[in-house]
């Protein structure tokens, strides 16, 4: 049987007689004589063998042709056509014709963690490429703690982070960096002179060491609270009621002095801290009440007591004047009587002519 096959430019033809490759046909026509078998590949695509691929390597033309790429059980390869992206490659061997496209390959070793081989973000974030990585995000109010396998690696900056996916565990921890609130109330509390009553307080605060904050310490928020709480339950009992509402203002001043250490333990800073409200029973607030109204009626009395007393003063100077000065005298009764004459709106005389003489008497003298 003699056949006529032709091969173009971007083909190869592989000629196979009882299972053997025994020829490799380049761009050209050939008569095929006897009982062979011809394999026809295109050049763009990826070669795939008919039989075992190391029995066809033993052909030298065959294996000058080819690009061999092998991939271990722990690596990918990320397979490059012409510098574009085309597929990933995973464990096995593979070949490639040479020549007709521009192959290249990026193997990946999966065994670790971080990703040091030079590799795109965006390839990265390719739905091909996407199922071998992790992915972590740092916002950019947040600092991110590195675990891997458990163990404490490094602190991240705000960012995204990208890691070969693999057995390893791998963990970020995000602690919010920004300036926080937190209210500690309701604290029902026992002052010095056993008088009951609850305080609102709050704190403002910060994460500065991250690490101190999620490495060395579990919930340091709740921690905070509970030593809040314990100093100004402390601080209270030192004080009277009295003394306390005297001093609210600047008793969180004291509670930030006295726990300095322990806060900074935490990994953090408390940049406020305030009694938000003081809450009395309703029997103490009555009392209270009442003592307010006492100390203000006495403080009225006292006003009362030097009002009467600076105006007693007051005429005592006043007669010793006039005492000493006829004239003063003299000028304080035409006071009262313009006084009295303001007073009066007419005169009706009746009688002898006694009022004529004793209005002349008053005026005149």
């Amino acid at each position: 049987m003699i056949n006529r096959i032709t091969i173009q430019a971007y083909q190869v033809g592989l000629v196979f007689e009882k299972g053997k490759l025994i020829n490799v046909l380049e761009a050209g026509s050939y008569w095929i004589l006897g009982n062979k078998k011809v394999h026809i590949y295109e050049m763009k695509q990826s070669f795939v063998a008919p039989i075992e691929l190391t029995i066809l390597l033993q052909n030298e033309k065959l294996a000058s042709m080819l690009e061999v790429i092998e991939i271990a059980d722990n690596e990918i390869a990320l397979y490059y056509v012409n510098g574009m992206f085309k597929e990933v490659l995973t464990t096995g061997r593979y070949a490639f014709w040479k020549g007709y496209l521009d192959n290249a390959f990026t193997k990946i070793d999966l065994s670790k963690v971080e990703i040091t081989e030079t590799v795109p973000v965006a390839l990265l974030e390719n739905s091909k490429v996407r199922a071998y990585t992790r992915k972590f995000q740092v916002l950019n109010f947040e600092k991110g703690l590195l675990f891997v396998n458990g163990a404490f690696v490094k602190e991240l900056a705000a960012g995204n982070y990208y890691f070969w996916n693999n057995a390893i565990p791998i963990e970020v921890k995000n602690v919010d960096i920004r300036q926080q609130q937190m209210e500690i109330a309701g604290q029902e509390l026992l002052t010095k002179d056993k008088a009951t009553l609850r305080i609102n307080f709050f704190v403002r605060y910060q994460v500065i060491n991250a690490v101190k904050a999620l490495v060395n310490n579990k919930e340091y928020d709740k921690q905070l609270y509970v030593l809040m709480q314990l100093a100004l339950r402390a601080l209270v009992g030192s004080y009277t009621l009295d003394e306390l509402l005297n001093k609210k203002d600047t008793i969180s001043k004291e509670i930030l002095e006295n726990m300095l250490v322990k806060i900074n333990a935490l990994g953090l800073i408390v940049a406020d801290a305030g009694i938000r409200d003081v809450i009395l029973p309703g029997d103490m607030k009555e009392i209270m009440n009442q003592v307010l109204v006492a100390e203000k009626k006495a403080q009225a009395n006292s006003i009362m007591r030097r009002e009467e007393t600076a105006a007693m003063r007051s005429m005592l100077n006043t007669a010793k004047l006039m005492e000493e000065n006829e004239m003063l005298w003299k000028l304080k009764e035409m006071e009262y009587v313009e006084k009295i004459a303001d007073r009066i709106g007419e005169i009706t005389i009746s009688g002898s002519g006694n009022v004529i003489s004793q209005l002349k008497d008053i005026f005149v003298k």
